[in-house]
C-alpha cells in the first residue's frame, strides 16, 4: 500500500496553462536573453548556438531519424497543490544557493540558483518527504546498476536520478500512452534501441537491459546538443522540439534561456530532476534517512533456465514467494520464463537460493513437464460447477495462502481466475474448485445444518 501511494502522489498532475506560469516564473526580456525574474545574483551566460551549430544539430537529428517525441514520461513533476500559492520555505535560500554551487562545481549540469527551482525543491520537502525513505531504499538495489552503465558510457553518473523522475523506480510501470519501465521507453523506441517485446518478455521493464538503452540514446542526445541539461530536455520532449526551443529563444544554449519555449511538460522536468539531485546528495542535512532494503543488487545471481517455467512452479519448489520473484524479474509479463533459441532467458533469485535453485533444478523441470501435462486431460472432477466457491480476498492474502487453504496450486488460482499475476486486490472474489474444505467452513456448515 506504501509504494501505491507512492507511485500514486508522483503521477497524479497535468499541468494547466495557470499552473505552468506559476512554476516558471514571471518571465521578462533584457536585451533578447530570457531570464528569470531575480533568477541570478550573476548573469546567465549568454552562450548562442551558431548558424553552423544549428545546421549540424539538423543534420544530425535527420541522420538520428530524430523526428518527433520519441520517449513519453510520466507527469511527475509538481502535483497542482504543489504550486499553489505559497510554499513553505524548508531549505533557505542562502544556503540553497551555498549548495546547489557544490553540487554546480562537481557535476556537468547547471545547478545555478532559480526561484523556480528553490519553490520545486521546497515543494517536493513539504509534500514528499515521507516519501523519500522507501525511494531510497530502492535506489540502493538499482542504482549500483545504474552506475556501471553510466560510466561505460561516460554519462554523469548523477544521471541515475532521471530514473527516479521517469518511473519513480518502479520497472513495471506503464504511463498513460505506453511508455513502459525505469526509463520509460515507447515500444518504437525500445524496438530502436534493441529493446524486445513479446507475449512473455518486455525488455524495457529488464533493469539492466533498459538502463544501456537508456545510455545509447543519452549518448546520442548529447552528441547532437553537446549540453547534458538539453538532453534532458530531449528525452522528455523529444529533440525536436528542443532544436525549435532553441531556434525560438534566438539559438540560446542554456536550458534556462530556451524554457519558455519547451512545452509545458519539459518545462517542469528538468526542474524536477535538479530537485531530486539536491534532496538524494543532501538527505542527510535534510533528515532523510532511507529505509532498509529488501536487496542489494550484489545480494541477488541469474541462472538460465532449460524449460520454460513459471514462477509459482519456482516458488513451490525452493520456497521465495512469487512477489519477490516478480520483483527481481519484472521483464517477465506472465511471470512465465520462457525457454526461446537465441534468447539465453534467466531467472534472477536472491544468492542464498541459488545453489537450492541447483539441487532442485531438475524437480523444478519435472514439476512444469507434470503441469503440461495436465493440460492435455480432462478436468478432475472438483472442477465441477457445483462444487465452485467463491472466494473474497482479505487483507494479508496472497495466492500461496489461499491455495494451501483451499489444497490447491497457485497454478490453478491462476488458471481458473485468469490471472496474469499474482497481485490481488482487497475485495476481490476468486473462483476456487478446492481439494479441501478449511475447518473453520466446516463449523460453520454443521452449525447451519
Amino acid at each position: 500500500m506504501k509504494q501505491f501511494l507512492f507511485f500514486l502522489f508522483f503521477s497524479l498532475s497535468v499541468f494547466s496553462q495557470e499552473k505552468i506560469d506559476t512554476i516558471i516564473a514571471p518571465i521578462v526580456k533584457v536585451d533578447t536573453l530570457f531570464v528569470a525574474k531575480d533568477s541570478l545574483k550573476q548573469p546567465i551566460k549568454k552562450v548562442l548556438f551558431s548558424d553552423t551549430d544549428l545546421k549540424t544539430i539538423d543534420s544530425l537529428l535527420v541522420e538520428e531519424k530524430f523526428n518527433s517525441s520519441l520517449i513519453d514520461t510520466l507527469v511527475y513533476v509538481i502535483n497542482d497543490k504543489d504550486i499553489i500559492g505559497n510554499t513553505t520555505s524548508v531549505v533557505t535560500t542562502d544556503l540553497l544557493k551555498v549548495r546547489l554551487s557544490r553540487l554546480n562545481d562537481r557535476t556537468p549540469f547547471n545547478l545555478a540558483y532559480n526561484p523556480s527551482l528553490e519553490k520545486v525543491i521546497n515543494s517536493y520537502l513539504v509534500y514528499r518527504k515521507k516519501y523519500y525513505p522507501a525511494l531510497m531504499a530502492k535506489a540502493k538495489y538499482y542504482f549500483p546498476m545504474f552506475e556501471q552503465y553510466l560510466d561505460q558510457y561516460d554519462i554523469p553518473l548523477e544521471m541515475k536520478y532521471l530514473a527516479i523522475v521517469e518511473s519513480a523506480l518502479r520497472p513495471r510501470i506503464k504511463s498513460r500512452v505506453g511508455a513502459t519501465g525505469l526509463w520509460q521507453f515507447m515500444y518504437g523506441t525500445g524496438v530502436e534501441f534493441d529493446l524486445k517485446v513479446s507475449s512473455y518478455v518486455d525488455e524495457r521493464q529488464d533493469p539492466v537491459k533498459a538502463t544501456v538503452a537508456a545510455c545509447k540514446y543519452l549518448s546520442q542526445l548529447y552528441t547532437i546538443f553537446g549540453d547534458w541539461d538539453l538532453a534532458l530536455a530531449a528525452y522528455n520532449s523529444g529533440p525536436g522540439n528542443v532544436r525549435k526551443a532553441i531556434k525560438r529563444s534566438g539559438g540560446y544554449k542554456n536550458y534556462w534561456n530556451i524554457r519558455p519555449y519547451l512545452p509545458r511538460e519539459t518545462a517542469g522536468y528538468v526542474p524536477a530532476f535538479y530537485a531530486t539531485m539536491y534532496i538524494f546528495e543532501y538527505s542527510n542535512e535534510l533528515n532523510i534517512y532511507s529505509e532498509v532494503p529488501k536487496f542489494f543488487d550484489f545480494q541477488t545471481d541469474t541462472i538460465r533456465i532449460k524449460r520454460t517455467i513459471s514462477f509459482d512452479q519456482i516458488s513451490e519448489k525452493i520456497n521465495v514467494d512469487e512477489l519477490t520473484l516478480a520483483e527481481l524479474n519484472p521483464s517477465y509479463k506472465l511471470e512465465i520464463i520462457p525457454l526461446v533459441k537465441d534468447k539465453n532467458y534467466a531467472v534472477r533469485l536472491p544468492s542464498s537460493k541459488i545453489i537450492e535453485f541447483l539441487d532442485k533444478e531438475t524437480a523444478i523441470y519435472a514439476l512444469a513437464d507434470e503441469d503440461d501435462a495436465k493440460r492435455e486431460k480432462p478436468l478432475p472432477k472438483y472442477f465441477e460447477m457445483d462444487k465452485r466457491i467463491r472466494y473474497k480476498v482479505r487483507s494479508g492474502d496472497f495466492l500461496g495462502k489461499i491455495a494451501n487453504k483451499y489444497g490447491v496450486r497457485v497454478s490453478d488460482l491462476k488458471r481458473w481466475n485468469r490471472l496474469k499475476s499474482s497481485r490481488l486486490k482487497i475485495g476481490q472474489r476468486l473462483s476456487i474448485y478446492p481439494k479441501k474444505i478449511p475447518n473453520s467452513i466446516k463449523k460453520s456448515r454443521k452449525n447451519n445444518s
